[in-house]
């Protein structure tokens, strides 16, 4: 009768056969084994799928610990390399119970079968070390692939890519640990092609030229993320725009996206800060006044006295002290402006009260600062609403607070006419905005995705600006002869129907004229582009010295926002500092405006039935300006001349 081993020492040999890796019942290391190239095949899934098969391969990474992937990689060694077009030699052995160490030659039997959009094997039995000490040659893989078929074609391999990358997004960065890679930066189709055709060839383009960085880990909000090296934080950051190279990896395709798994033990891959953070830009010589746009991501101030933050409408902080993190991060960014008049969007629709959200901003940017009051309770009725507010040391309110009913989808802009201090013909209106968003619930009949790149709601945004520039051509403010600028999230990119339509009905975007065809205030799915406007009647367009935006928010990582959910208290202290970057995930639009002469090569705006709004020089090139507009810019210069110093502007920065 065999002696009773102890159950702790029984239990222990157990546990070590499970995990150690050793001689099983596999044919012997050399026997013929099926080729890695035969178990991938050249069709979307293994022609092997559901069968038993051994194979001899080299292992190349092993993330079969507790938060990997419970299995590793393996490739065909060299020597029997087949190197068929379009066919992967590389492959995830499933192993939950088994580790592996990269340049060991393994033999392994088990089941092929598809998971998570690849080929794996599933290990039956014990594996047997054939080798150690084997390396395989990384296959090269250059952005953008001509089809998917070529990563496709590398899917398990050991990998390097040669290029210098550009990160496009951050956006999972602190959630999942990974980055959004790309050949140069992608834009959103519609923010710089025609809907339609167009948009679709540059979406297309976009979709071959992308791949996820991963950290090899499945752990959600990981302890430490690797990127950039030794790990993120404030004060090691990366931004979308920056540049990496010396990226190396396997590349698999999990949860549905192309991802490059590094090596453990690897020299990580080396960021450049190709896209550095700067300050907000300073105001262009000359000018008069500023006016800034900013999505303020929902500013919601609870009941105004430390509570109601678990109100079922509330869409931003859940707790004080959210708020305060969130708060600390909004005043810093909006000091750093230096503007006189700021349209915002997505602040608690509470009223005007002095525990309302909009009148609590206002007090807290500064002493001087003061709310636009439309004289009602609300405006509108979303949870979330624009609102205006601007120092009064430097601008007065003229005329009247006006809003209007778009229609019940569209947030009711809210207009003023403000006068410089010290000079009563300098005189502007502007108007805040925040057009429907491309979500698409209940999206039905014509503002059903199109499939344009327009995204849904399209036909509502479109009739939205219609209606905004047919109210705005009835001087709501009662003032007739302000010239009309035109803010706010509009919720459309820069080629979209809303945009276009209004520069056709006279409201130039002034940040494609400055800022460029490749300006963006907003990233979404790693693609830049504007959602954030400054649109110029004619009577203004003159005066516009400057648009600048500020890209301290669009890209930051999200993990940097003021939100403490899923984060422990180590990560929430690396990831936060009370300081404008990431206090809201829209870029701020600023616009410097001047009185004392024209705006270089601004001339006069005429409509042109193919392009909008066009600019012609005022030089005889394009034609000539209008006698009443030269007799209105004398007559403005004049009055510049003979008006006061204009008083010492309060810092808030």
């Amino acid at each position: 009768m065999s002696p009773t081993l102890p159950n702790a020492l029984l239990s222990g040999l157990l546990l070590a056969a499970s995990t150690t890796l050793a001689v099983a019942a596999t044919a012997p290391c050399g026997s013929p084994s099926t080729l890695i190239a035969d178990v991938q095949g050249a069709s979307a899934t293994s022609p092997l799928a559901g069968r038993t098969v051994e194979i001899e391969a080299v292992v190349t990474a092993d993330f079969s610990g507790a938060d990997g992937f419970m299995g590793f990689f393996v490739q065909q060694d060299d020597a029997r390399r087949q190197h068929r077009a379009g066919v992967s030699e590389g492959l995830f052995i499933y192993a939950p119970r088994h580790a592996a160490r990269a340049g060991d030659l393994l033999r392994l039997a088990g089941t092929v079968e598809e998971r998570y959009g690849q080929t794996q094997l599933a290990l039956s039995d014990m594996p047997t070390v054939c080798a150690t000490g084997r390396t395989v040659t990384p296959a090269s893989v250059t952005l953008p692939v001509s089809n998917e078929a070529a990563l496709a074609a590398r899917e398990g391999m050991l990998v390097s890519l040669p290029q210098t990358l550009t990160v496009n997004d951050t956006h999972e960065l602190g959630r999942y640990g990974s980055l959004l890679l790309g050949h140069g930066r992608l834009r959103i189709p519609t923010a710089v092609a025609a809907p339609g055709r167009d948009a679709a060839q540059l979406a297309a383009a976009n979709a071959l030229n992308r791949l996820v960085l991963d950290d090899g880990s499945s752990q959600q909000n990981p302890a430490v993320v690797p990127y950039p090296a030794p790990a993120l934080s404030t004060a090691n950051p990366v931004r979308t725009g920056n540049t990496v190279s010396g990226v190396r990896g396997v590349l698999e395709k999990r949860y549905g996206t192309w991802r490059l798994q590094p090596v453990p033990g690897d020299a990580p891959p080396r960021f450049t800060a190709t896209n550095p953070r700067h300050a907000a830009p300073a105001r262009t010589a000359g000018t008069d006044v500023r006016v800034a746009a900013f999505n303020v991501l929902n500013y919601f101030n609870g009941n105004g006295q430390g509570g109601g933050f678990n109100a079922p409408d509330n869409r931003g902080a859940r707790n004080a002290a959210e708020f305060d993190r969130q708060e600390a991060k909004l005043l810093a960014a909006l000091r750093a402006l230096d503007a006189d008049v700021i349209g915002l969007m997505e602040v608690e629709n509470n009223g005007y009260g002095p525990h309302s959200a909009v009148q609590r901003l206002a007090a807290l940017i500064g002493p001087d600062w003061r709310a636009v009051d439309p004289g009602m309770p609300r405006l509108g009725t979303d949870a979330i609403a624009v609102a205006l507010l601007y120092n009064q040391r430097a601008v007065k309110p003229l005329g009247m607070p006006a809003t209007t009913v778009l229609d019940m989808r569209n947030r009711q802009p809210l207009a003023q006419t403000f006068q410089l201090i010290g000079n009563m013909s300098q005189t502007f209106t502007v108007v805040v905005n925040h057009l429907k968003s491309k979500s698409c619930a209940d999206a039905d009949g014509a503002d059903r995705d199109q499939g344009d790149g327009q995204g849904c709601w399209n036909t509502t945004r479109s009739r939205a600006a219609q209606a905004l520039a047919d109210w705005l051509g009835t001087s709501p403010t009662g003032v007739a002869d302000a010239g009309t600028l035109v803010i706010g999230d509009l919720n459309s990119y820069a080629s979209e129907d809303p945009v276009t339509l209004l520069a056709r009905l006279g409201y130039e975007d002034i940040v494609a004229r400055f800022a460029g065809r490749d300006a963006y205030t907003y990233v979404f799915d790693g693609q830049a582009g504007y959602l954030d406007y400054a649109l110029a009647d004619a009577a203004l367009a003159p005066r516009i010295r400057a648009v600048s935006i500020w890209h301290v928010n669009a890209d930051e990582p999200v993990a940097f926002a003021y939100a403490q959910a899923y984060r422990n208290a180590a990560q929430q202290e690396r990831y936060y500092a009370p300081d404008a970057w990431r206090a809201s995930d829209h870029d701020p639009v600023l616009v410097d405006l001047s009185w004392r002469e024209a705006a270089p090569d601004a001339g006069r705006l005429e409509a042109s039935p193919g392009n909008g709004i066009g600019v012609t020089e005022p030089d005889g090139g394009g034609g000539s300006v209008g006698l009443a507009a030269l007799l209105g810019i004398m007559l403005a210069a004049c009055a510049t001349l003979a008006a006061p110093a204009r008083q010492t502007r309060q810092s808030f920065r």
